[in-house]
């Protein structure tokens, strides 16, 4: 089956988010320095404290680290730089301060630094503290409806990334990429309920690279902020992910009862963030537009 002009017009609008191939004869940007990936039995989420009430979440993708205390300022890097160094994991992210994160552990224990940024990498982890989680069976149900979204969105990315960047195969790869990753019903379309999704989680993550509170993440998610028929409609929008104009139990559930499989992908490299909050924007429009669109 072909894809809709709908989802071209969906994917153009993801893909001006993402880092574009230089044209010919153009200087290619160094590709990052990802000589060790997060290990696969580290990825996924971790916590600290009691699981029904933990005190933080730390969840890990193959190139990226995100934490989440229960109260306090969430804190995402996106690894620019990762490998391996005495027994850990050392992932470097973008931006003035460089900001790095420690990993080492088992599938079952982790151990993680967060050095000052004036400590050098030779020293490292040096006098760090260095802070201890463990795993759960499932996520606390608050935390997943503030975070689960956003997580999953987070994993998505990595795999656009490997697909839609310089080094991807081709355009063909990228537009798949795009509904593998937003199409929940499985139908190899999205909809509205699917683009408004994808949304969602580009929000969440925007927010938490700027080391949002769990409020400033609600809001961001306009929890709260809609009531009587409007609520009904942009949920209707919003959740009906196999498009019957009815809200199943799967529906309402997805990515808020657990982080799930959101362990992203080592391949692609990180976009930066003001390439991605202006992919939102023009997200954005495009489901207000359909939203008022006429089939």
């Amino acid at each position: 089956m072909m894809p809709s002009l709908k989802t071209f017009r969906v994917a153009a609008a993801l893909l001006l988010a993402l880092p574009l191939a230089a044209p010919a004869g153009a200087q290619q940007p160094a590709p990052p320095a990802i000589q060790a990936p997060v290990p696969e039995p580290l990825r996924g989420p971790w916590y600290q404290g009691a699981c029904a009430d933990p005190s933080a979440a730390l969840h890990l993708t193959a190139r990226a680290a995100v934490r989440l205390p229960d109260n306090g300022p969430a804190r995402l890097i996106r690894f620019s730089q990762s490998r391996l160094q005495d027994g850990w994991t050392l992932g470097t992210g973008r931006g003035a301060e460089a900001p790095r994160i420690l990993l080492r552990g088992t599938a079952e224990a982790l151990e993680t630094a967060e050095p000052e940024p004036k400590l050098r990498d030779d020293r490292l982890p040096g006098e760090t503290p260095i802070q201890a989680w463990h795993r759960c069976p499932a996520a606390p149900a608050g935390l997943a409806a503030l975070h689960g979204e956003g997580v999953a969105f987070l994993s998505s990315l990595e795999a656009l990334e490997a697909a839609c960047g310089p080094a991807a195969p081709s355009p063909d790869s990228c537009v798949a990429a795009v509904i593998r990753e937003g199409d929940v019903s499985s139908d190899g379309k999205l909809s509205v309920a699917e683009i408004a999704r994808l949304v969602r989680g580009a929000s969440w993550l925007l927010a938490a690279a700027e080391d949002a509170t769990p409020e400033t993440v609600l809001a961001t998610g306009g929890g709260g902020l809609l009531a009587g028929v409007a609520m009904g409609r942009l949920l209707m929008e919003s959740l009906d992910y196999d498009g019957d104009g009815k809200l199943s139990a799967a529906e309402l559930a997805q990515d808020r009862l657990g982080f799930g499989r959101a362990t992203g992908q080592a391949d692609g490299r990180p976009v930066r963030m003001q390439g991605l909050q202006e992919g939102v924007a023009l997200l954005r429009g495009v489901v207000e537009g359909l939203l008022f669109e006429q089939e």
